[in-house]
């Protein structure tokens, strides 16, 4: 055992320093290989499990459901009863969500699966960062934020291609079973090498008002934006779930401004910095989110990429992030973040436009001149932020709140890849419909052969022609479809450049270019 720390007390060279960054390495690389390689594995999982459109979004959002819910209640519980005690618990029950994806019969049973990986999450996400901001001297903490962004990126470098060579052997499962010796290996170093963090000045009494209000209002807010691609802006599930969501939200703002331990301290955001880099955040991840989703299935079911094609045509993002990291990142405890997270956002929405001009292709042949330029672009724009993003939120606030500032940043991230998955979703398949009804109109079909074929819509890439079209129109209708989602596509990236666009925007407005790390 290890005695524990204040705070600030430990050099990157040191053997705790080491310790303490391979722990956190190893435990947040399980949420990084199962994000870079499901979208991967998504097609082959959707034939295996008879999955549909909606069925998709849901494998995806039933894990930030329970992420975006619960992260903030995360984040302070780390501050208060001990960050390595909560984000031991976090690892502990993301595997054994990731055992259950694994074995997975049905869509249903994956997507409960994933929803405990979410509660996992939620206790794990945070303890990465907030370990790692409370523990080493503040001179050094840009650049242990770069070496843990660094050599996460090269452990998961691996996550999207080795999901797709899985995927297309049938082994999708096997992404998941990964996490379990990821995980053990990280509780070990943990249990044996790192010191707990705390601060004995804290109030360690839970806010339990708070913690309740606030759960309720980020679950009714995420699942109301989670239906609406399934039901509609307009169904009351939708606008009840919604509007609840915003009442107790309110309800948790009020708690929190007269609670004399409030879970999230209001007074964090009068911090320009530090609410700008968290509106920055939900933007720029937003953009990313609806990017990396729709390119994945676009290469994958429009393009003819095999999934293991699509998985390595994210390597120069990973091998551009994982060389820069650490270097950027000692840039940035010199010379501040701003000019790094404009610059950094602008390149990645020119890197999404570039996407949204390219249109059906030749295949893997002809990536080096159709979609590398866009993956080099907003590979080094990303590159160029996330580690300067990361630095700004943990460094803007007291070493006491790390786990609140990285629960709260983490939120913006969650709620980004909802709104992305749920809102942009539910905008695709209204895109999707609009572009295929005129075309399939022109093939003067039945109503009963036109009306099957429009309710393919719902699967977007993954539309089927009926069987009941006749053999000599099979190739228009298919045809029809892939046309559709490019167009589709095409306007989605334009989305996800304008949102990264605004983001440097926000970079540029409310993002102080100072030392960060002299606080």
């Amino acid at each position: 055992m290890v005695n524990p720390v204040s705070s600030s007390e430990i050099s990157l060279s040191s053997s705790t320093g080491k310790w303490i960054l391979t722990s956190t390495i190893l435990a947040s690389s399980m949420a990084f290989i199962d994000s870079t390689a499901l979208n991967v594995i998504l097609p082959s999982l959707q034939r295996d499990l008879q999955a549909n459109g909606t069925d998709i979004f849901w494998i995806l959002n039933a894990y930030l459901l329970m992420l975006a819910s619960l992260i903030l209640v995360g984040g302070s519980l780390g501050d208060k009863l001990g960050r390595k005690k909560v984000f031991m618990i976090g690892i502990a029950i993301f595997m054994v969500g990731s055992a259950a994806c694994g074995l997975s019969p049905t869509v249903e049973w994956l997507i409960g699966a994933r929803a405990v990986q979410g509660i996992g999450g939620a206790l794990m996400i945070p303890g990465s960062l907030s370990i790692i901001s409370a523990t080493f001297h503040n001179k050094e903490k840009g650049k242990a934020i770069g070496t843990w962004s660094a050599a996460t990126v090269l452990v998961t470098v691996g996550g999207p291609i080795l999901g797709g060579a899985l995927g297309d052997a049938g082994l999708w499962r096997a992404i998941f079973f990964i996490n379990l010796p990821i995980g053990l290996a990280s509780l070990i170093v943990l249990r044996l090498k790192v010191p707990e963090s705390s601060d004995d000045s804290m109030d360690h009494r839970l806010d339990y008002a708070g913690a309740i209000t606030v759960v309720l209002g980020l679950a009714l807010l995420t699942f109301g934006f989670l239906e609406i691609p399934e039901l509609g802006w307009q169904h009351w599930k939708v606008y009840s779930s919604v509007a609840a969501g915003f009442l107790f939200m309110i309800g948790f703002v009020r708690i929190e401004q007269v609670k004399d331990n409030p879970m999230v301290p209001l007074n964090l955001f009068r911090d320009k910095t530090f609410a700008g880099a968290n509106l920055l955040t939900f933007l720029l991840y937003a953009g990313l989110a609806i990017a990396m989703l729709f390119l994945s299935l676009n290469l994958v079911q429009i393009q003819g990429y095999q999934q293991v094609q699509a998985g390595m045509t994210m390597l120069p993002l990973t091998i551009l992030l994982a060389s820069l990291a650490r270097w950027v990142g000692g840039l940035v405890d010199r010379f501040g973040p701003r000019w790094f997270l404009v610059s950094g956002s602008l390149l990645a929405g020119l890197g999404f436009f570039w996407f949204s001009q390219v249109g059906i292709t030749e295949g893997p042949t002809e990536f080096w001149t159709t979609y590398f330029p866009g993956i080099m672009l907003f590979g080094l724009g990303m590159a160029l932020t996330v580690v300067p993003l990361t630095t700004t939120v943990m460094s803007s606030v007291e070493d006491q709140h790390a786990g609140t500032a990285s629960g709260i940043n983490n939120s913006m991230t969650r709620t980004a890849n909802v709104f992305a998955n749920a809102a942009i979703g539910a905008l695709a398949v209204v895109l999707f419909t609009d572009f295929l009804a005129p075309v399939i109109d022109s093939l003067s079909l039945t109503d009963n052969v036109e009306q099957s074929v429009m309710q393919q819509a719902v699967n977007l890439g993954d539309a089927q022609v009926p069987e009941s079209v006749s053999t000599d129109q099979q190739t228009e209708v298919k045809q029809a479809y892939e046309q559709a989602f490019i167009t589709m596509f095409n306007q989605i990236m334009y989305i996800s450049a304008g949102l990264a666009w605004l983001s440097a925007v926000t970079a540029l407005v409310l993002i102080e270019n100072r030392y960060v790390l002299t606080k």
